[in-house]
């Protein structure tokens, strides 16, 4: 029997699926805003690569503190205390928008964005470890991978319509309304978040953080399947991440489609990504490691096709197909390491798959540099050409992965 939204039966997961809403909402205006912006400002390629890594690159060193957090104290006071940080950045850049502080005739003001988008990546890299390992404590293992696909769902959702929305908003009206509305949304994910009830035993440990973080290592060193797994999506995303970073250069100078036309195509890619997040929701948990495989390698294929494309039809057909392949990696590469870590090691190891965003952001940084030499298009499909390569190596030399469950 399928059961595509069997885990919004209950309650708490509700309340917890409705603050994912908001908080993917603003995320994905955030992802069109803050780029779109930053050229407008600047026109320069490495600075947009330069603003994305700063969002990305502190991850790394919060995830792990996150992730020890999580596997110590209680999840929902991590994840309040996070947003509410960051609805007070999201209003710190509206303001500053507003009194025309951040604006093209300051010369340097963009150095605003910049710290913004340190603050972020630092209060989602403590945050994302906790909202990633409460999901098995609110829906329990059975309705795990389920779950997750409707996380991914959410997630895809608001790639449709969040995009467009703030590209509609920066046209008729300007970037400053566009960050006032993601605070409202951080506003109502803080008042939904506050009605979960606590849901994991507070841990007493007599060693330190550091040391938890080490045991954490340490287990995932034991567990090769989470080990493979990490490594897997980390090469996938530090290849597949530049061409969100590089968007707005795809739309000014090859398509010339402008920031309308962004937002249709972010869309685009989370309409295929909807198609992919409710297949995998309503499929058992067999074949997920050969799918994610298979996800990975329909991902590179397209990003392949549309970083060469120069017609708008063709450029719309891939970034479904992207879209698609993307759902397909990321809830079943999240799935798997969650159904082989145990409970408490999860926020650890949930850490540790967080700082593939972290990593990952060199290969934004390295395309946008690239960029400058070889020109966008080739930067970003020879990107995608090194993916399908190391995919379809993992395809041949990876069987555990292939049998995986």
């Amino acid at each position: 029997m399928i059961k595509t939204f069997h885990s919004l039966r209950n309650p708490v997961f509700r309340r917890f699926y409705g603050a994912l809403l908001a908080q993917r909402a603003a995320l994905n205006m955030q992802n069109i805003t803050r780029s779109y912006l930053i050229y407008q400002l600047t026109g320069s390629y490495t600075l947009l690569g330069v603003v994305n890594m700063a969002h990305i690159l502190p991850v790394l060193f919060t995830s792990l503190l996150g992730g020890a957090m999580a596997d110590r104290v209680q999840k929902k006071k991590i994840i309040m205390f996070c947003q509410v940080s960051i609805a007070v950045v999201f209003l710190g850049v509206a303001v500053s928008l507003t009194t025309g502080y951040v604006s093209a005739e300051r010369t340097g003001s963009w150095w605003v964005l910049i710290v913004a988008a340190v603050l972020e990546g630092t209060i989602a890299g403590i945050m994302m470890p906790s909202r990633q390992s409460i999901v098995p404590e609110i829906v329990g293992e059975q309705n795990l991978m389920n779950a997750i696909a409707l996380n991914t769902l959410a997630m895809n959702l608001l790639r449709l319509c969040a995009p467009a929305v703030a590209g509609f908003v920066i046209a008729a009206y300007d970037f400053d309304v566009v960050y006032y509305t993601m605070a409202t949304m951080s506003v109502i994910a803080i008042i939904l978040i506050a009605f979960i009830p606590y849901t994991n035993k507070v841990i007493i440990s007599s060693v330190n953080m550091l040391a938890n973080i080490g045991e954490g290592f340490r287990y995932i060193g034991r567990k090769k399947i989470i080990l493979f797994i990490v490594v897997f999506v980390l090469l996938s995303m530090t290849l597949s991440m530049p061409l969100q970073s590089l968007m707005p250069v795809f739309v000014d100078e090859i398509l010339k489609v402008g920031a309308k036309g962004m937002g249709i195509l972010m869309s685009v890619s989370g309409a295929g990504a909807i198609l992919g997040s409710v297949t995998l929701a309503s499929l058992p948990n067999k074949k997920r490691g050969p799918l994610m495989l298979v996800g990975s390698l329909v991902l590179a294929v397209a990003l392949v096709v549309f970083s060469f494309s120069t017609f708008w039809a063709l450029s719309l057909a891939a970034m479904f197909i992207y879209g698609l392949g993307q759902a397909i990696r990321m809830t079943l590469s999240n799935s798997l390491v969650m159904s082989h870590t145990e409970g408490k090691y999860r926020g650890r190891v949930m850490s540790v798959y967080t700082m593939n965003f972290s990593f990952s952001s060199l290969g934004v940084l390295g395309a946008a540099l690239l960029s400058e030499e070889v020109g966008v298009q080739w930067a970003v499909g020879s990107l995608a050409i090194t993916l399908i390569l190391i995919t379809i190596s993992a395809m041949i030399f990876a069987p555990r992965i292939r049998k995986l469950d």
